[in-house]
C-alpha cells in the first residue's frame, strides 16, 4: 500500500509531505484548492506523461517521492526483484522533471525508464476517474476482472502455456517446410548434376588419353604420312622386303651351323627374334596407319568430350579425374533425400496435437467465462441497484473469436457494456457511462471481486458525481466495505462518503506573499466535524451543521 507522499514544487504545491494508512482514506477541499494536483503528483511516480507546465512557477524542477510497502510475494515486488532491484517489502519511487521537460525516475535509487516505471505502476495502484484511460476505460482489463472475477488463474495459465507451445510448433513446421523446400531445390539441382555426370560416365586417367588421342587426330596426316614412308622401308624394295632379306640372312647362316659346333647358335635366336619384331612391328603400324585416317568428326567429338569434362571438373571444383568421386558422392546425398519431408509431417502432427489442447482449453475458459459472466451481471447489477443507478443495465459481452485471433489470453473478446436508460441499446462502458458513473461502476465491480482482486492501492476520482443523500451514503458504505480488503483512496464532495474514511485530509490553498499555495492537512476529530460541516452547509457553518456532522460521524462508525 501507499504509506507516504512527498511533492514539491508541483504547480501550487511547495512542499508536501503526506503519511497514508491501510483502509479508506478521503481528500476533501473546495472546488479549486487543488485535489487534482495531487492526484497528477501521483500519477507521476506511476509513470505517467510529465509536463513542464507541472512545474512551480519560480522552481527549477518539480520532485515528487512515493514509499509503497508490501508482504512478501506481492507481484510489485516480483517485478522489482526480477529487474535486479534489492526491495526488502519496499518500493521508493522518485520522479523529477525540469524546466526543459526533463524527466528522470529512480525505483529505489536504481535509474529506471518512464516504460519501467508505468509497468510498475500498474501493479502498484489502479485509478478511476473520467480523465483517466486506465480501469474501465481499457478494454483490456475487462477480460483481467472477469478472469479474476472467476478465479480462472490456473486456467488462464494453462492456456497461455498451450498457446505457446502451439505457436511454437508452427514455427517450427514453417521451419520445416521452408528446410522441406529448400531440400526439394537441392534434390532437384542434385538430379541434374548427377544426370550430366552419369550422360558422360567420366572415367580415371581419362583426360590424359583424351588429351593424347587429341594430338594424335590433330597430326594424323602427317603421321601417316610418315607410317607410310617407314613402312616402305621396311616393305618391298630393291632386292625385296626386309622380312625377306632377314630371312635369307639365316638360311645363310643356319647352313653353315652344324659345322659351326654352337658357335652360330645365338646368331640364330637373335635372326628369329628380328624376324618376329619386324612381323609384328609391320602390323603395328598397319593398325596403328589405319587409325589414323583423317577424320574431323572424331577430331571434334573427343575435343567436345573433353570440354565438357573441363567445364564439369570447374562446376564441382575438382580434377577430371575426380570427378568419378563427385558422382559417387551425389548419388549418396541422393539417398539421403527424404528425411525432411518425414520431418514435415511430424511437426504438422504437432500443430495439430497442439491445435486439439489449445481448442479445448479455449472452450473450457470460455465456458467458464459465459458462467462467471452470467454471475458478475447479477453481483454487479445488484451492486448498481444499491448505488440507485436506476435504469442501468450492466452486461458482460463475451464473443468466439476466430482461430486466426486465437492468443495467449484465449479465444473471447470480452467487453463489458451498459445501458444507461431503459430502450437504449447497450454499447461499450468506455464510450456509454460517464466519468461518474465509470467510478461507480467500476466501485461495484470492485466490490463484487474484492476476494479474488490483486491488493494494489484503488484510487476514486469524481465518483460522487452527480449524487447525493441516500446514493452518497450507499456509494460511502461500499467504499468502506472494499477498504477492508485493499487501501482504498478517494477525492469526494459528499460527506456520506467523507465520514467513511479512517484518514481524512483536507486540500485547501492560502496566499503567501501574493502567491496561491495548495496545502494538506491530515484533520484531527475535531477537523473532521469542521469539515464535514462544510461540506454539509457551505462557507457559513451552523450549529446545525456541526451537530448534522457529528450525526454522520456517529452513524458511520
Amino acid at each position: 500500500m501507499l504509506v507516504h507522499l512527498s511533492v514539491h514544487d508541483v504547480v501550487l504545491i511547495e512542499q508536501l509531505e503526506l503519511e497514508f494508512d491501510n483502509g479508506l482514506c478521503a481528500l476533501t477541499g473546495e472546488t479549486g484548492a487543488g485535489k487534482s494536483i495531487l492526484l497528477d503528483a501521483l500519477g507521476l511516480v506511476l509513470g505517467r506523461r510529465a509536463d513542464v507546465s507541472l512545474v512551480r512557477k519560480g522552481a527549477q524542477r518539480a520532485a515528487v517521492a512515493a514509499t509503497f510497502r508490501f508482504s512478501l510475494g506481492h507481484p510489485a515486488l516480483v517485478f522489482v526483484e526480477q529487474m535486479g532491484i534489492e526491495s526488502e517489502g519496499e518500493i521508493v519511487i522518485r520522479r523529477t522533471i525540469n524546466l526543459e521537460g526533463r524527466s528522470r525516475a529512480f525505483v529505489n535509487d536504481q535509474p529506471v525508464t518512464v516504460a519501467y516505471l508505468a509497468d510498475l505502476g500498474s501493479l502498484l495502484v489502479e485509478v478511476h476517474g473520467q480523465n483517466d484511460r486506465l480501469g474501465l476505460l481499457d478494454q483490456r482489463v475487462h477480460r483481467a476482472v472477469l478472469d479474476i472475477a472467476g478465479n480462472h488463474g490456473d486456467l488462464c495459465a494453462e492456456v497461455k502455456l498451450a498457446y505457446k507451445n502451439w505457436a511454437h510448433a508452427k514455427q517450427k513446421l514453417d521451419a520445416a517446410r521452408e528446410l522441406a523446400e529448400e531440400g526439394r531445390l537441392q534434390e532437384e539441382a542434385l538430379r541434374r548434376d548427377l544426370s550430366e555426370l552419369e550422360g558422360l560416365s567420366p572415367k580415371p586417367g581419362e583426360e590424359e588419353e583424351l588429351t593424347k588421342l587429341r594430338s594424335l587426330l590433330k597430326e594424323s596426316t602427317s603421321i601417316s604420312e610418315s607410317l607410310a614412308a617407314a613402312h616402305a622401308q621396311l616393305g618391298d624394295g630393291e632386292g625385296g622386303s626386309i622380312e625377306v632379306r632377314v630371312a635369307m640372312a639365316r638360311r645363310a647362316i643356319d647352313a653353315k651351323a652344324d659345322v659351326s659346333g654352337g658357335y652360330l647358335n645365338e646368331l640364330l635366336q637373335s635372326l628369329d627374334r628380328l624376324s618376329i619384331e619386324l612381323t609384328e612391328t609391320l602390323t603395328v603400324m598397319e593398325s596403328v596407319g589405319g587409325k589414323l585416317d583423317a577424320d574431323p568428326q572424331r577430331l571434334s567429338e573427343v575435343e567436345e568430350r573433353l570440354f565438357l569434362l573441363k567445364e564439369l571438373a570447374v562446376k564441382h571444383a575438382v580434377s577430371i579425374d575426380g570427378l568419378e568421386e563427385v558422382q559417387i558422392r551425389l548419388e549418396t546425398e541422393l539417398k539421403k533425400m527424404g528425411s525432411v519431408d518425414q520431418q514435415v509431417k511430424e511437426e504438422e502432427a504437432n500443430v495439430k496435437a497442439g491445435e486439439i489442447r489449445l481448442s479445448n482449453l479455449i472452450s473450457k475458459l470460455h465456458l467458464a467465462r459465459m458462467k462467471t459472466g452470467q454471475k458478475l451481471d447479477l453481483g454487479v447489477m445488484q451492486e448498481v441497484h444499491d448505488l440507485k443507478m436506476e435504469g442501468v443495465k450492466f452486461n458482460t459481452s463475451i464473443q468466439e473469436l476466430p482461430k486466426e485471433q486465437w492468443s495467449e489470453n484465449g479465444g473471447d473478446k470480452i467487453s463489458f457494456e451498459v445501458s444507461t436508460a431503459p430502450g437504449l441499446a447497450p454499447g461499450p462502458i468506455y464510450k456509454v457511462a460517464s466519468g461518474g458513473e465509470l467510478s461507480r461502476f467500476m466501485l461495484a465491480l470492485r466490490v463484487v471481486i474484492a476476494d479474488s482482486a490483486p491488493i494494489k492501492t484503488l484510487v476514486f476520482d469524481e465518483i460522487d458525481t452527480g449524487i447525493g443523500g441516500a446514493v452518497a451514503d450507499s456509494v460511502g458504505q461500499r467504499l468502506s466495505r472494499l477498504a477492508g480488503n485493499v487501501q482504498v483512496l478517494v477525492v469526494t464532495h459528499q460527506p456520506q462518503i467523507a465520514v467513511q474514511a479512517r484518514r481524512h485530509f483536507k486540500v485547501f490553498k492560502d496566499l503567501h506573499g501574493g502567491e496561491a499555495i495548495t496545502g494538506v492537512e491530515q484533520l484531527t476529530a475535531a477537523g473532521c466535524i469542521e469539515e464535514i460541516a462544510r461540506m454539509l452547509a457551505g462557507e457559513m457553518i451552523t450549529e446545525e451543521a456541526r451537530a448534522a456532522a457529528k450525526r454522520l460521524m456517529h452513524e458511520a462508525r
